[in-house]
């Protein structure tokens, strides 16, 4: 059978670029498969990576396939990863252009896919004045009022975390009955944290300059910020097709250095539990990269999954 490659990435984000790199600086030859259909292919800027606040997502990755190109042994390929199989010691990926790539290990990038509210004027801010990560975006919100678009009783945590910035906060459950209880409601209220059952219809102001949001029945709501809490679910089919195990949300789950329940295949990035950094997707993707080029060592050497030895330990 013809080997491609020591190890196929699925997903050309932070987490599979990182894990790429260290891959080749282990001199090992990796496929990145790369569909552009990134998480954060709308935002403007990122925050909180260090050296980089804020910083350009499309840079980010535009500085690592140069860095990674230095190193000859990494191809990025543009194309989108129908399904995976193992095949005794190797795997076997079909792509939907390029037909299969086989290699001897599997790295699932594969991130998370958002759900967005249905509203006029949204990919207008997305990314720039309205967001889905308070955590990540709730500093450039400080001393302003946020709406936040949502209707699930985890709203009620999402809303009252926004107030570490926000100078004010109202809920608004798009049309929906919330779902949260009388103490979500009460703890909300005793926050002054309003909930509305109104429609969102539109988002109003110039691209990225959020004014208002447009209101069914209630005319428009002053804001300069909006952030929405619906839904975002794992791209785990993949994982599915080679039968590794997944939590409850649908994450892949892994060990403390990528490896997935499927021997041979590793997993890294916002596919995986933990939060969900840009910087912690590259972190996640470098330990999977060096435990993927590690054990393709140890199995070459002869001496097992080569545990015994890992990067910074005695």
């Amino acid at each position: 059978m013809r080997i491609d490659s020591d190890a196929t990435i699925i997903g050309g984000g932070p987490a599979g670029l990182s894990a790429a790199t260290w891959l080749a600086r282990h001199r090992r030859s990796a496929v990145v498969v790369d569909s552009g259909e990134y998480r954060n292919r709308w935002v403007r800027a990122s925050h909180g990576y260090l050296g980089s606040d804020p910083g350009s997502p499309d840079e980010l990755r535009t500085a690592a396939h140069r860095d990674l190109a230095r190193y000859g042994s990494v191809r990025i390929i543009g194309d989108r990863a129908l399904s995976a199989a193992a095949n005794g010691d190797t795997f076997t990926v079909q792509l939907q252009q390029a037909g299969p790539l086989t290699s001897r290990r599997l790295v699932l990038a594969t991130g998370v896919a958002d759900q967005f509210p249905s509203v006029a004027g949204f990919f207008d801010h997305y990314g720039r004045s309205v967001f889905h990560c308070p955590s990540c975006d709730g500093y450039e919100t400080r001393d302003r009022p946020v709406v936040v678009v949502g209707w699930s009783a985890d709203v009620t945590g999402f809303a009252a975390g926004l107030l570490e910035w926000a100078s004010s906060v109202t809920v608004v459950t798009d049309g929906r009955r919330f779902e949260g209880d009388s103490e979500h409601r009460r703890h909300l209220g005793d926050l002054g944290v309003a909930v509305l059952t109104d429609e969102v219809v539109e988002l109003c102001g110039e691209p990225g300059t959020l004014e208002a949001v447009r209101l069914r029945d209630g005319g428009l709501l002053a804001c300069a910020f909006a952030f929405f809490s619906i839904a975002h679910r794992p791209r785990k089919q993949l994982a599915r097709d080679l039968g590794c195990e997944v939590v409850a949300e649908g994450c892949i789950i892994v060990d403390d250095e990528g490896r997935t329940s499927v021997p041979g295949v590793y997993a890294a990035g916002d596919v995986t539990p933990g939060i969900q950094y840009v910087q912690a997707a590259a972190a996640g993707g470098a330990l999977a990269g060096t435990a993927c080029a590690l054990s393709l060592r140890d199995e070459a050497l002869g001496g097992g999954t080569g545990r015994h030895d890992r990067p910074g330990r005695p």
